[in-house]
């Protein structure tokens, strides 16, 4: 029972065998644990998650969903390709489950560093604000007015906008992007549109330290130094 008793909350953890870019990513060890390991601990130290389930069509992943003490459900093959998404796989969840849960919590063991204060802020902020979800963002690195696409020639003509040109880059505006960690909705609204995004959703601002969003080797060479970073700066 925790302080919202009147609402329950369902994490899942969505972690498919395969990855294109980095192969066997979600078991791949980060800072001494499998990937997965992080996302997993951190659901369990949530104080308002009341049911983890880890996905996957991947036996090692299960296992170690199980020797975790979570729900470990294997996702059918057609929920195990690369074009199924995040939101199928758990629409499959919220389906395939007996107990219906108020709120869907999605976790994506890409980012290692969300902790369970995270979790529950998040949470917290979903029921002050009445909000029907409340997604994750962190500050982008870089502003995307200094980005821009480029003609076959390379030119540059017009690649910098006006507001730009002239301008400090303290003065322009600061730019939130998703950072893929936390995506908490209302489970009626998502069965019905299978979104995230809804009316009255709101971001939950997360420092960039605790963003890091792993999709590439090079992504996971960057975790790697935060982690040892953090342990030394702890000490």
């Amino acid at each position: 029972c925790n302080m919202l008793s009147n609402k329950s909350f369902l994490a899942v953890i969505p972690a498919r065998g395969g990855s294109k870019r980095l192969p066997q990513k979600n078991r791949l060890p980060m800072g001494g644990r499998p990937l997965i390991q992080w996302t997993i601990d951190a659901a369990l130290q949530s104080q308002y998650i009341d049911e983890i389930v880890v996905s996957s069509d991947d036996g090692e992943l299960l296992g170690i969903a199980q020797t975790s003490g979570v729900v470990a459900q294997r996702r059918p093959d057609v929920l195990a390709s690369d074009t199924a998404s995040s939101a199928d796989c758990a629409s499959y969840v919220i389906d395939s489950l007996a107990a219906h849960y108020d709120y869907l919590v999605l976790l994506q063991p890409s980012s290692p560093f969300r902790v369970a204060e995270d979790i529950d802020n998040a949470i917290e902020q979903l029921v002050e604000l009445q909000a029907t979800a409340v997604i994750s963002v962190t500050e982008t690195e870089h502003s995307p007015l200094w980005v821009n696409t480029l003609p076959e020639n390379h030119s540059l003509n017009g690649f910098m906008s006006s507001v730009v040109n002239g301008s400090r880059s303290q003065d322009l505006p600061t730019y939130y992007r998703l950072n893929g960690a936390i995506y908490i909705v209302e489970t009626e609204l998502f069965k019905h549109n299978k979104q995230f995004f809804q009316d009255q959703a709101y971001a939950y601002i997360m420092p960039q330290i605790r963003s890091v969003d792993i999709d590439t080797q090079l992504d996971l060479i960057y975790a790697e130094s935060v982690y040892q970073y953090q342990l030394l700066s702890s000490n």
